[in-house]
């Protein structure tokens, strides 16, 4: 087991930091979208819109949200001292457990702060999609504490392998469906063409849209790549600077996995400012899925961020609003691009991605759970691939280096998919430029704004 390092004297932050002031460049704007909306309804709660343009540095965390915060955080620090042992090398590898809330994920950070600023703003029902379904038990549970109804659109790999991931949101009175779904015209329109098994994140969010229309008091969120979302998850990189602190150790390298960019963000946005401002030199590395590499073989370009085009577009590394994702057992990474925000961040050389196979990567997940006795999400256990590799460089080049992960949740629902590895069936997948290209080609041109 990993080894704590005194998280109890650590303060719970008051207020979260906002390192748009820290950036010499602007974020690029949105684009409008090129055809009507339908009436899906995307409006944000002014506060939330407030976030995305603040000048302020710290943000005031309510004072509700922080109380809700107060019953799961300060997370853990812990020092992976057996796996430092089994790699044999001379890396301090410390890692952030973002996995000890009831969601299970560092996604209730955010769910939560939405969930309160929508029931603020008189919302009745959030609607939302989710890939592995961390998200989607994040809000649910948000939802029941502020009295909202909750709807959750589950891509379908997830929804079927899954289950109890599933089950966890319907015992906190969410609806879930599993995406593509015939009854919805983004779901219909994309099996008409599709294999049902093929869906993502972006069909995802196009049905969530749609379930807007139903009424006048039901609004969607998303989870992982709007600036406030990474706003509010920048509590995990303040703490954690903090627990470092008490210890005496400055960080050299962190480590997040790479959907939308939220965890990853959340963690190294106030390291990236010290490497802005005071000239330090910590490595910000990102670990996506070789299946789905927006950052290492995407192109940085104005892209919808849902699949049926009603969204604004926004300036990122993508592959393509219709990439139809491999079906791969992290379906949280599984989206077509990552936020504009983090994308900028790479544009810039600010922080670094690798691209690694899921096999490399359960591989590296059931090693963490045989020396520090916590089985990581498949999308955490690349964060954590990412750490084994950093090691064993350390141990070839012989330099110590300080790496700090952000362990971004459990895989206790994941079983299955540890499964499949386990018994030699799960399979790398391999996405040829072809299908990217094929992919990029069908987004609109638009003048690029920087």
């Amino acid at each position: 087991m990993g080894r704590i390092v005194s998280p109890s004297k650590v303060e719970v932050p008051h207020k979260w930091f906002n390192i748009l002031t820290a950036l010499n460049f602007d974020i690029p704007v949105n684009l409008p979208p090129e055809r009507s909306s339908d009436g899906v309804s995307v409006q944000l709660p002014i506060e939330l819109v407030r976030q995305t343009v603040t000048k302020k540095r710290w943000v005031d965390i309510p004072a509700a949200v922080r109380a809700a915060y107060e019953k799961w955080r300060p997370t853990p620090l812990l020092r992976a001292e057996a796996l430092e042992k089994y790699l044999d090398t001379p890396a301090r590898i410390y890692y952030k457990n973002e996995g000890v809330n009831v969601s299970g994920s560092h996604k209730l950070n955010t769910a939560i702060a939405q969930a309160y600023y929508y029931h603020r703003a008189g919302v009745r029902r959030l609607v939302t999609a989710t890939g592995a379904g961390q998200w989607g038990t994040a809000v649910a549970v948000a939802c029941a504490m502020f009295g909202l109804e909750c709807g959750v659109r589950m891509v379908g790999t997830s929804f079927h392998s899954k289950p109890y991931r599933r089950t966890m949101m319907e015992l906190y009175g969410a609806e879930v469906s599993p995406s593509p779904d015939p009854i919805t015209k983004a779901g219909r329109q994309f099996l008409a063409n599709h294999d049902p098994d093929s869906g993502n994140m972006a069909l995802a969010i196009a049905e969530s849209l749609e379930d807007t229309t139903r009424d006048g008091f039901t609004r969607f969120c998303i989870g992982s790549g709007e600036l406030y979302s990474i706003l509010h998850q920048t509590i995990i990189g303040l703490e954690v600077k903090g627990q470092l602190s008490m210890l005496g150790e400055e960080a050299d390298v962190i480590i997040g996995s790479l959907g939308a960019g939220s965890n990853f963000g959340g963690i190294a946005a106030p390291y990236i400012a010290d490497n802005i401002e005071n000239g330090k030199k910590v490595r910000c590395l990102s670990v996506e899925p070789s299946a789905c590499p927006k950052l290492t073989r995407g192109e940085y370009r104005y892209d919808f961020t849902d699949s049926s085009g009603l969204t604004p577009m926004e300036k990122m590394y993508t592959l393509g609003h219709h990439f139809a994702t491999p079906d791969i057992h992290a379906g949280g990474l599984r989206y077509h691009a990552t936020s504009k925000l983090i994308s900028a961040l790479y544009h810039y050389g600010l922080v670094e991605a690798i691209a690694v196979p899921q096999t490399d990567v359960f591989a590296s997940g059931a090693l963490f759970l045989r020396t520090e006795g916590f089985l990581p999400a498949p999308e955490s256990a690349h964060a954590v691939h990412g750490a084994v590799l950093e090691a064993i460089a350390a141990r070839v080049d012989g330099i110590p280096r300080t790496i700090v992960i952000n362990l971004s949740g459990h895989g206790y629902f994941d079983l299955a998919a540890y499964q499949s590895w386990h018994d030699g069936t799960m399979v790398d997948i391999n996405v040829t430029d072809d299908e990217i290209r094929k992919s990029l080609s069908q987004i609109p041109d638009v003048k690029c704004i920087l």
